[in-house]
């Protein structure tokens, strides 16, 4: 695959991948683990990131000190990727959030986009330098490359799109890699197969419906 994807590894990334696989683990603690591998995620994704220096003074004496220097956007595609947000949001507490509305029709498995604007609301312009597109689960690829369309027809360049995801498909990440090949993609882990209903396998379930405690409602 593309030198743009990386896949973390790290003993406490495995350690709550493997705990939010488990059909037992509750609602709250599925919340918690997403958001848990969202900061370490965001953290890996961040390690190139230009810096500004200033110079400062300590209560000891003066020191330079830096900033990011480009200004980051949060896109998380509705609904799941709402729970990645205040993972990168403790990292880039300033961060503007644009939340994208796009589910999978569920028969055909291909990406639909939400035409009201509660929920897809990008500004005319970009007022930021870099976005972070959010997706818990890449499965079959579509919804992704749907969101990455979105972001590049707004105006923001491929080099500055970075999506980031919890688990991915090993297919789905072929499909995004060759429509989008410059796009950085950091997952915190992979899985080689897809069911025939377009799930990934192991995976983690409907990571939505696990996020909210919505899953008895179907």
């Amino acid at each position: 695959m593309s030198n743009n994807l990386h896949v973390l590894s790290h003993p406490l990334v495995n350690t709550r991948l493997a705990k939010l696989r488990q059909v037992s683990t509750t609602s709250k603690e599925f919340r918690e683990g997403i958001h848990d591998l969202s900061i370490m995620l965001g953290y890996e994704a961040s390690r190139d990131l230009e810096e500004t220096p200033f110079q400062g003074r300590s209560p000891i004496a003066t020191f330079t000190g830096s900033v990011v220097k480009p200004r980051v956007g949060l896109t998380p595609i509705l609904r799941a990727g709402l729970g990645m947000t205040d993972g990168l949001l403790t990292l880039f507490p300033e961060a503007p959030v644009y939340h994208l509305g796009i589910y999978r029709e569920r028969v055909s498995l291909q990406p639909v986009e939400c035409k009201s604007v509660h929920y897809s609301k990008l500004p005319e312009s970009p007022p930021v330098d870099l976005v972070f597109v959010l997706d818990p689960l890449i499965a079959t690829g579509g919804t992704a490359t749907a969101a990455l369309h979105m972001i590049a027809d707004w105006g923001i360049p491929v080099s500055k799109i970075k999506l980031l995801c919890v688990l991915a498909s090993e297919v789905g990440l072929k499909n995004v890699q060759s429509r989008f090949p410059g796009v950085e993609i950091w997952v915190a882990a992979t899985d080689p197969q897809l069911t025939s209903d377009g799930l990934i396998s192991p995976g983690l379930g409907d990571t939505g419906d696990r996020l909210n405690n919505t899953a008895k409602d179907h």
